[in-house]
């Protein structure tokens, strides 16, 4: 047996030490972690976060053949964010000063917002700004700041300034300014403007729009606080002054009906949204739907963490049936057309020859399909410039943001005889061969009511005996008093309704319907019986028949067609966001036939060719033209003292109709002088180059009712 080793006891007292130490840390451990929990726990971090919209890329337009009309730019405002701006109204001052003092660095102080504010010159001597102030807006808005700050609206103006410099913590204890004049203007008319635009978390105040990189580096380093900035997306207008009445406008949601309808389908109130033309038509494909970014800040206001809670979805991309190159070529005819009339008038004599004419329409389809390749309305405007322009167009005698191809209704004069020329034969009250003596003085009524023709009324003389053919050609009021008389106005109504007259073409805007002259409007509106005289009257395109110029177009291109009506539409096709391939493409819809026999069409066909030929009252316009075309001319009496309307409707080529055509110019005196608009939109479908004007018409051409 060894004996033990003499240092033993050392080894065994360390053990015990050791052993000591670990039970002492051990009972420490349990001490802090369980039985002083509550004490020693580490308190967490309060957070808030809040969400912000992420605005989706709304569908770009293109017309059919792919071109741009209206695009997507981004751009960033730089705003103040509510739920971040400092507590104190003092460190609020200085962070306004502060994205002041960027803005003016990088060079970008003209991109501040313009600020409503009631007040000019600068503080303290400050006066009541009238031309603002004459504004009803401007006073309603500040009548509201004063009675929200429980300020008598008959406030001295002293006290008004001292008071909203008080407010927003301008002046010291003793009451003088904490700075100099200029900034006190400034940030007297920011505050107050915050106040107007009602600054909360849901509304943030705009300073600035559309600012540069530069600019948002600036405030970045700097770290203003309060501040952020907004990314929107922006309409771009690819071919700004053009297709204006088409493609209309975006804007927040303006009637309660509105907000009521999209509100149910999920949109928030402070949607953007189309209010008017293409943009609202296709809201439904256009609309995308925002996305939301989450922002997460500490008990400081700091920003801990941001992430995207919600991915924006792109709105879809449409394709209309609008040829912007026919829509720019339209436009710019109708434009040239009425110039074409004011030269023609002031080098007549007398009064009522056209010297008036200040507007017009014109729309082309096709005769097949409904589609519509160009709307164009004289005066226009320009949608990239439109509220800049908003005053000067509001209070514009000549209206021009009225659509008059849509809600403009003209009595259609005597390119109504083609619909009543088609009824009448198609029901046998006359053939082709039917002849009619004709008097010039038509005396059916006699003696109470006995109309004359536009022959005998400018110069003594009548038609002859002639059939139906030659009285389209030569527009005699004679013949088609005696037709109507025949046909009656229910029969002559009901197949005008068929052709497209007086009922919806089926475009995807809004549009007025028209009147059909009858018993029925004469009811309604509440006006003097129908009498057979009014019958004979509606028959020549006169009475109460009023029509818009698209109908004009869609009645044209039904009786070119053979009777067949289809809904004029814009949408061609609906494509995802920047593809290529189309998920949907819009075919023809028929709304009704009235099909003409094939001795019918023939006899019609050869009518409207004869008026653009030979003695036809549109030969001087189309005269050697390389293009067959059939076409009426009608001139409409809307007032005693005003020129009478243009009318003038025409299909091409004539041996296989492929586009209708129709232009109304206001006052414009001659149905004529409408179709040199029509021949230049015709030069461009064919590609027959540049227009020549046609020669100047002599005082002799005569130009039928």
């Amino acid at each position: 047996m060894k004996p033990k080793h003499p240092h033993q006891w050392r080894y065994t007292v360390l053990i015990f030490l050791l052993i000591g130490f670990c039970l002492v840390f051990a009972a420490r451990l349990v001490n802090l972690q369980i039985a002083s929990h509550d004490l020693y726990a580490v308190t967490d971090v309060t957070t808030t976060t809040r969400t912000v919209k992420i605005q989706a890329h709304r569908g770009e337009v293109f017309d059919r053949n792919g071109l741009p009309l209206i695009t997507n730019a981004i751009s960033y405002s730089l705003i103040f964010d509510y739920a971040a701006m400092p507590d104190s109204t003092a460190e609020a001052n200085e962070s306004i000063l502060a994205a002041l003092r960027a803005l003016d660095d990088v060079g970008e102080t003209a991109k501040r917002k313009d600020i409503p504010f009631p007040f000019t010159g600068t503080y303290p001597n400050l006066k009541f700004d009238q031309a603002s102030l004459s504004a009803a807006t401007i006073q309603t808005r500040h009548a509201r700041v004063l009675a929200d700050n429980n300020c008598k609206a008959d406030m001295p103006l002293a006290e008004q300034i001292a008071f909203f410099a008080k407010k927003y913590r301008l002046l010291d204890s003793e009451g003088e300014p904490l700075y100099d004049p200029e900034t006190m203007t400034a940030l007297l008319a920011i505050r107050y403007d915050m106040e107007v635009k009602r600054f909360s978390r849901v509304e943030p105040y705009v300073l600035a729009e559309d600012v540069s990189l530069a600019l948002i580096t600036c405030v970045k380093e700097r770290q203003i606080i309060g501040t952020a900035f907004h990314e929107s997306v922006e309409r771009v207008y690819t071919y700004p002054g053009y297709a204006s009445h088409i493609l209309g406008r975006t804007g927040k949601i303006q009637t309660d009906e509105d907000m009521a309808y999209y509100t149910a389908l999920g949109y928030p109130m402070d949607a953007v949204v189309g209010i008017s033309g293409v943009e609202k038509a296709f809201e439904t494909y256009l609309a995308g739907q925002d996305g939301e970014l989450t922002i997460v800040e500490d008990e400081n206001g700091e920003i801990v963490d941001t992430y995207v809670s919600r991915e924006p979805v792109a709105g879809r991309d449409i394709r209309l049936t609008i040829d912007i190159g026919m829509q720019i070529a339209a436009e710019d005819a109708l434009a040239a057309n009425l110039d074409y009339i004011h030269a023609k008038a002031a080098a007549t004599e007398g009064d009522q020859d056209g010297e008036d004419a200040a507007a017009g329409a014109l729309t082309a389809v096709n005769v097949h399909t409904g589609e519509i390749y160009a709307i164009a309305s004289n005066p226009t405007y320009n949608l990239a410039t439109f509220s800049a322009d908003f005053a000067a167009l509001n209070s514009d005698a000549n209206r021009p943001m009225i659509n008059r191809a849509l809600s403009g209704q003209y009595p259609p004069g005597s390119t109504f005889k083609i619909g009543v020329a088609a009824a009448a034969l198609t029901e046998g009250i006359i053939t082709p061969d039917t002849t009619i003596e004709t008097k010039g003085i038509y005396e059916y009524y006699a003696p109470t009511f006995t109309p004359r023709c536009w022959l005998y009324l400018r110069y003594g003389a009548n038609h002859g005996t002639i059939n139906v053919t030659k009285a389209l050609q030569v527009s005699c009021n004679y013949f088609f008093y005696e037709v109507g008389r025949l046909l009656t106005i229910e029969k002559m109504n009901q197949y005008m309704r068929s052709y497209g007259l007086g009922e919806p073409t089926g475009i995807e805007l809004a549009e007025r319907l028209g009147v059909l002259a009858g018993p029925e409007y004469r009811e309604t509106s509440g006006r003097e019986p129908w009498t057979a005289g009014d019958t004979i009257q509606a028959a020549i395109g006169q009475s109460d028949n009023l029509l818009t110029p698209m109908q004009l177009s869609v009645y044209m291109a039904t009786i070119a067609n053979g009777g067949t009506r289809y809904a004029a539409h814009l949408l061609h096709s609906v494509y995802a966001f920047g593809a290529d391939q189309p998920l949907q493409k819009i075919a023809p819809s028929i709304i009704s036939r009235a099909e003409l026999s094939a001795r019918d069409y023939g006899t019609l066909m050869t009518a409207l060719r004869s008026v653009t030929e030979d003695d036809g009252s549109a030969a001087r316009i189309f005269a050697d033209y390389p293009i067959e075309v059939g076409g009426k001319t009608g001139t409409a009496q809307v007032s005693k003292t005003r020129s009478d309307n243009a009318v003038f409707t025409a299909f091409a080529p004539w041996s296989s109709p492929e586009i209708a055509v129709s232009c109304v110019i206001e006052n414009g005196a001659n149905g004529t002088d409408a179709g040199v608009s029509v021949r230049e939109v015709f030069d461009y479908y064919f590609k027959l180059g540049d227009y020549a004007p046609p020669a100047e018409p002599t005082p002799e051409d005569g130009t039928p009712a």
